[in-house]
């Protein structure tokens, strides 16, 4: 391991941006396939890599829904979260705030109440096992109508307590954010955090929406922020944290080569950026591993990194003094690097 490998991986982190359907690993598939007798049109672990190469997001998810129909019961949704779990720990991760997908599961006949029972027995063995704290976020389909969303909505209102906000994500272009600001106010009334997708392929224009007419509080990737520097200049203003996925933006070819990634360009003009691993198992690496890529690739300092990991607890959904214990732990971290 390089230094640069081992002052990553020992940089106390939380992950903002994580698809726990997206942490599904070729050979969990293949084990939950066997396991409920679910067919899958690949043949081995090796054609399912050979699988992942994208040319853009809707490539990317057609793969993804096929793959979750391997996920069937709580134990399914329990080992997924714990296969995550695990790998994040090892990269350093103290705290992840990770989304779900009810309506991939709802729409071919799984209860909402298995999903939410077994993604929560795997983070409270995270817990348990690592330290490693755990919010949940439950994102809406965008290709999907409003009246599915609201059903969602309703579904997991006697789950409220343990769903720290609500999301937006799937097919970004062509289904703007304004479609669902309906479900977001009712999202909001309820007392739940609300973050979306923007910014990613869709235009600025999406995260005009996302500020105005779904109130977000985070913003998911945020890329396309930079073709518009009043844009830049509101977002750095009101503090507002862009969940950025390096190794993702690679795969999608929203970057042509890391070598062009914004992300210290991001920090430059002052947004609150992070990095994430966004769907690891399909794009090439979870949280350390986009650390390094884009450190490597773009020459990050150790104060840079120091200070994407600050902005990860800071954007996060934790308590002002749970905050701070994580900050804390970061300057004493960086106090024994030299």
């Amino acid at each position: 391991m390089t230094d640069l490998d081992a002052f990553i991986v020992g940089l106390p982190k939380a992950e903002l941006h994580l698809h726990i359907e997206g942490s599904l690993e070729p050979e969990l598939m293949f084990e939950l396939a066997r396991r409920n007798r679910v067919a899958i049109p690949f043949a081995s672990v090796e054609a399912i890599r050979a699988a992942y190469a994208f040319s853009n997001l809707q490539d990317f998810l057609d793969i993804y829904y096929a793959g979750a129909n391997v996920l069937r019961t709580e134990e399914d949704f329990r080992d997924l979260a714990l296969a995550y779990f695990t790998r994040a720990a090892a990269d350093g991760v103290a705290h992840a705030e990770i989304f779900f997908d009810p309506q991939t599961h709802t729409d071919r006949g799984i209860p909402f109440d298995v999903v939410m029972r077994g993604l929560l027995a795997g983070m409270a063995d995270a817990e348990a096992r690592f330290g490693l704290t755990s919010k949940l976020i439950l994102c809406f389909l965008r290709h999907l109508d409003e009246d599915a969303a609201f059903a969602t909505l309703a579904q997991a209102e006697k789950w409220f307590g343990q769903i720290a906000g609500v999301g937006l994500d799937s097919s970004e272009v062509g289904h703007p954010p304004a479609k669902f600001a309906r479900v977001f106010a009712a999202a909001g009334a309820a007392g739940l955090k609300r973050v979306a997708h923007a910014g990613e392929e869709g235009p600025p224009a999406y995260i005009y929406e996302a500020l105005d007419l779904l109130h977000i509080d985070r913003l998911d990737h945020g890329n396309r922020a930079l073709e518009d520097a009043a844009l830049v200049e509101r977002l750095a203003r009101e503090g507002m944290t862009l969940t950025v996925c390096p190794l993702s933006n690679l795969k999608l070819c929203v970057v042509k080569d890391l070598a062009d990634h914004p992300i210290d360009r991001m920090l430059a003009l002052g947004l609150a950026a992070t990095i994430n691993s966004d769907d690891p198992a399909y794009f090439g690496g979870y949280i350390a591993e986009n650390y390094r890529a884009v450190a490597q690739a773009r020459g990050l300092s150790r104060a840079a990194l120091l200070r994407l990991a600050r902005n990860s607890f800071t954007g996060s959904f934790l308590t002002e003094a749970e905050k701070a214990h994580h900050l804390a732990s970061i300057d004493v971290y960086a106090a024994t690097q030299g």
